[in-house]
């Protein structure tokens, strides 16, 4: 859509103000028939049809009071009168601001951008939740970008609120050069699966070698968007899928899951408290988790809520997530203090609820990890075990809740899923549950509801999206914090507790590369060298201000 076309379009308030001035023009043009022919009805005068408009404009606008008083002798005429007066009152001043105020109103708002001069940027085709992760890990990461937003009204409220948009509509050839896509490193299609196919091929006849990510709500479309020419296809929900049952399979194993490995025997992990574990009650300092040299809590979900570093005196709880760093073997030590005895030893089914691209996916993944699964849906269909409603408590007794090891929550709506939770609690107290939420808003609510662990749909997928983009380490879908090699110049012969890097940047020196070695035991005490590098862990943003000072 060009700008030409949008500025010729008359806005939903202009087409009410001119339906407003027409009606008004009737009404006037009728009364003046009524007044010609009460004239000399009641008054037997004859007057003009011109003369009769000319008093009833009068009378509208209030601009000729009692012009005419002294021709008027009779009720009919003064009742008439008193009608067109109250008429043109309600008309004009009752009436037209309603009209007149909008137009005003949106022509003093500022029209959202048409075109970039942006180069080396992602350009983002359309606007969604997880669109908002995405530019906020694009942010952090100091990388440009530009939203494509066909709808002009959300396009000026992205403006104002400080986004990068143009207006337009990102199937359109044109639209995609104003974004400058030709100059662009990247572009994202994130609207409805057969939008973001044009989007593709426009992107593609703007430029050929512009790489393409595409994601798509429909796993079986993939094949079709590579065809199009995307480089990359991402499946949003088959990424959530597939988080949900590393989950419940972590729990079930004493295995690790999720890690990061830094190095040989070096590695970042999620440790899940468990509720009755070893830890549960303690505070990050009473907890004895950071007292092994080299390692390092640098971050922590309480009850869906990150933070990074925690704070010493944070209580962990059975719904801490806590990020740790250390040699495999101290993993493997700490991880005995977040699982509980209760369920050390429990064995059991996984019980999946709801059967589409989030729920099927993460049935699959637990076949594959040969863990034993039972799924759940409201409809019979392939894969589906007990066709019912969780909520309800005979499909909790035939799906085996009460026995199972977890369930993964994998429902379409945050709303029944947190009734769900709140159902399954009271019949099998005790369970793990692991939900999805479609909405960040909801997190919490799960987690007060009773769920242990809660992945958002939005902020995997928006994360993974960024990973791709960015090629930076991923700690896990859902984790907010970036790991980074980097020299510290400003910091050569001071030690960390000196620096006070921790206090002042929120970022975590998890390890140093001095001399082809990995030392992982850098403490308050360790000296930074002048040809160090620095393995640093911190949120984003923290982690650009790190870079700030001490480069």
């Amino acid at each position: 859509m060009s700008q030409a076309v949008a500025d010729g379009a008359l806005t939903e308030a202009r087409r009410r103000v001119l339906v407003y001035l027409g009606v008004a023009a009737v009404v006037m043009l009728a009364y003046a028939v009524v007044y010609q022919w009460a004239m000399g009805y009641f008054e037997s005068t004859q007057v003009s049809y011109v003369e009769s408009l000319h008093v009833v404009v009068e009378t509208f606008t209030t601009t000729g009071y009692g012009e005419d008083a002294n021709r008027w002798s009779t009720n009919g005429m003064w009742f008439l009168m008193m009608a067109m007066q109250f008429t043109g009152l309600a008309l004009f001043f009752l009436t037209l601001p309603l009209f007149l105020v909008p137009l005003v109103e949106e022509s003093l708002r500022t029209a959202p951008p048409t075109s970039t001069s942006l180069t080396d940027h992602v350009v983002i085709c359309e606007f969604t939740p997880r669109g908002r992760t995405l530019v906020g890990e694009l942010a952090s990461m100091s990388t440009d970008y530009v939203i494509v937003e066909p709808d002009r009204e959300r396009a000026r409220a992205l403006d104002v609120d400080g986004y990068s948009v143009t207006h337009g509509d990102p199937e359109s050839v044109d639209d995609l050069e104003d974004a400058n896509t030709a100059e662009a490193v990247a572009l994202v299609a994130d609207a409805d699966d057969e939008t973001n196919a044009s989007i593709i091929l426009s992107a593609k006849q703007v430029s050929d070698d512009i790489r393409v990510i595409s994601l798509i709500e429909n796993a079986d479309l993939a094949d079709y968007h590579r065809y199009a020419g995307a480089d990359s296809v991402v499946s949003p929900r088959r990424l959530l899928g597939d988080s949900l049952a590393s989950k419940a399979a972590t729990s079930i194993s004493t295995d690790l899951g999720d890690a990061v490995e830094i190095a040989e025997d070096f590695e970042i992990v999620e440790l899940l408290v468990q509720r009755g574990a070893k830890v549960e009650g303690e505070t990050i300092a009473d907890s004895g988790i950071g007292r092994e040299p080299g390692v390092n809590i640098i971050g922590a979900w309480f009850r869906g809520e990150f933070i990074s570093p925690p704070p010493p005196d944070e209580v962990i709880d059975e719904h801490t997530i806590l990020l740790v760093t250390g040699r495999e073997d101290q993993i493997d030590r700490l991880k005995e203090l977040t699982l509980s005895e209760a369920r050390r030893y429990r064995r059991g089914t996984v019980v999946v609820v709801g059967n589409g691209e989030v729920g099927s996916t993460a049935a699959d993944a637990l076949v594959a990890a040969e863990v034993p699964s039972v799924v759940v849906d409201l409809a019979e269909k392939p894969g589906v075990d007990v066709v019912g409603d969780i909520t309800e408590r005979q499909t909790i007794r035939e799906a085996g809740v009460s026995d199972a090891r977890s369930v993964i929550l994998a429902l379409d709506n945050d709303t029944t899923a947190v009734f769900a939770t709140l159902v399954i609690n009271q019949v099998a107290p005790g369970i793990e549950i692991i939900a999805r939420a479609n909405e960040a808003e909801s997190i919490p609510k799960l987690y007060r509801a009773g769920a242990e662990y809660v992945l958002a749909l939005a902020t995997v997928s928006g994360r993974m999206l960024a990973s791709n983009l960015l090629d930076e380490e991923v700690i896990a879908p859902e984790a907010q914090l970036e790991i980074v090699r980097t020299t510290a110049p400003a910091l050569v012969g001071t030690s960390l507790a000196e620096a006070d890097v921790r206090a002042r940047t929120n970022c975590t020196v998890i390890a140093a590369e001095r001399n082809g070695t990995l030392i992982t035991e850098v403490g308050p005490e360790f000296v930074v060298q002048t040809d160090d590098t620095l393995v640093v862990a911190g949120p984003d943003r923290d982690v650009n201000r790190f870079n700030e000072l001490v480069g």
